[in-house]
């Protein structure tokens, strides 16, 4: 029988699939389930596995395939990335940046998706790292993929001793010794409060570029009075309160301003009202020397060796703990409370359901008083008078990975962004800017 002439006939016409549909793309998910189906999965007891012939058939056959279409068909068994157990899987993500892990594998595949989804993927990723006890308080919904993203920058940061991180002596700007930092704006700017009773602003986007306009004002006299700048107006001053004792600590939110004072008590201003008085406490019987405050607690420590939490929605103290000694610095990130002492020693406060409670204490290496700590998920670092910073990774306990010293002592620290700030007794501020 014989067949009408068409595209068939035309030899060229086997080189043309101009006019063809696009085909659709393979789909890895399904290659990986084929391959798994067909190689790894045991063949049945008696039957050969099934053997591909060893000719083709004539291209003229019944049944010949042409050549794009039999491509298609082997790429289905062909081994891929995708067929690799899971553990496989993890130990390569584990070479790669877990930023990159986190945000780019999932939007490849389902498989990647699901496997980089895996809370407990995270968690073994992070204690691989560490290799210690991670974190030292741990709750149900920690976040294990920021941790770890965290963690990883971290070490990646201060490797060798933290020789790429670029270093930076701001001397010029006070002319006593400086108590305390703030870093404000992702780390764009910084505020330093110093014994000369000046508030300076500093802007650090300009560090390495116009040395002369890192310093950007002076923004006025401290001692009892309590002054408040709005910082996108260009450090305006918008309020003062005036008190009757020296503040040596303070906590501010948007809703509350929160002071702690040399006669003994803790006292609460609402800034966006005149500021206004909203209530003062004597919650100790010395001087209150660390103050942390959030949207549920008042936490102060004093000279009287007791931390003190105040419950801001019963209006009431809702804890007292008396300690060995008195700390002089915090820093809270829920539910876990790190502080430091004049001992040179860590403590880690654990909050259950409201109720803090002292879980751990550690030696960290300083031999006086600690002055600054900030910690995060990922980072941990200290200042002590014993003139060193110390840096570590938040484990139990922790694992100090670079120590700078210094010609003073050190009074204060913060980090926020890429940089992290110390006050000096040398009238300086010292500053480090992390490369990524």
């Amino acid at each position: 029988m014989e067949l009408p002439p068409g595209r068939c006939d035309d030899p060229r016409s086997w080189d043309d699939d101009s006019d063809l549909e696009p085909e659709p793309e393979p789909d890895p998910d399904a290659q990986a389930k084929a391959y798994v189906a067909r190689v790894l999965s045991p063949p049945k007891m008696g039957l050969a596995p099934p053997r591909a012939p060893l000719l083709s058939a004539p291209a003229g056959a019944p049944g010949a395939l042409e050549p794009r279409a039999a491509l298609k068909g082997q790429a289905v068994g062909v081994p891929g990335l995708l067929s690799l157990p899971p553990e496989l899987l993890l130990e390569i993500c584990a070479y790669l940046d877990a930023h990159f892990v986190l945000h780019v594998l999932p939007r490849v595949c389902h498989t990647l998706l699901n496997l980089v989804r895996d809370r407990v993927t995270w968690r073994l990723r992070a204690q691989r790292r560490v290799r210690a006890p991670y974190p030292v308080v741990e709750e149900e919904d920690f976040d294990w993929p920021a941790a770890c993203i965290e963690l990883e920058q971290h070490l990646s940061h201060w490797a060798e001793d933290g020789r790429r991180v670029e270093y930076f002596c701001l001397a010029d700007g006070h002319f006593a010794s400086i108590d305390s930092v703030l870093l404000l704006q992702g780390g764009t700017l910084c505020l330093s409060g110093s014994r000369d009773r000046n508030v300076n602003l500093w802007d650090l986007r300009q560090l390495g570029v116009e040395p002369s306009r890192v310093l950007v004002k002076a923004l006025g006299t401290q001692n009892s009075t309590h002054k408040l700048w709005d910082m996108a107006a260009d450090g305006q001053q918008f309020g003062e309160i005036k008190g009757k004792a020296a503040v040596l600590c303070l906590s501010y939110r948007p809703d509350i301003l929160v002071t702690g004072t040399y006669d003994k008590k803790v006292t609460v201003y609402d800034p966006r009202v005149g500021p206004a008085l909203l209530k003062s406490r004597r919650l100790h019987s010395s001087a209150v020397l660390a103050l942390l405050a959030d949207d549920r607690h008042i936490i102060s420590g004093s000279e009287d060796h007791t931390l003190v939490v105040f419950d801001r929605r019963a209006n009431s103290v809702l804890q007292r703990l008396q300690l060995d000694s008195y700390l002089l610095c915090m820093s809270y990130q829920r539910p876990q409370l790190w502080a430091g002492d004049n001992q040179g020693l860590l403590h880690v406060f654990a909050n259950h359901d409201g109720c803090f409670q002292l879980v751990r204490s550690f030696d960290v290496g300083h031999r006086s008083q600690i002055t600054g700590i900030k910690h995060s998920l990922g980072a941990l670092y200290t200042t002590s008078t014993d003139k060193t910073v110390r840096v570590h990774v938040p484990t139990d306990p922790p694992r100090t990975i670079c120590t700078r010293s210094h010609h003073n002592a050190l009074n204060g620290i913060c980090a926020e962004g890429d940089l992290v700030v110390a006050a000096s007794g040398g009238l300086s501020l010292e500053v480090w800017r992390l490369q990524a």
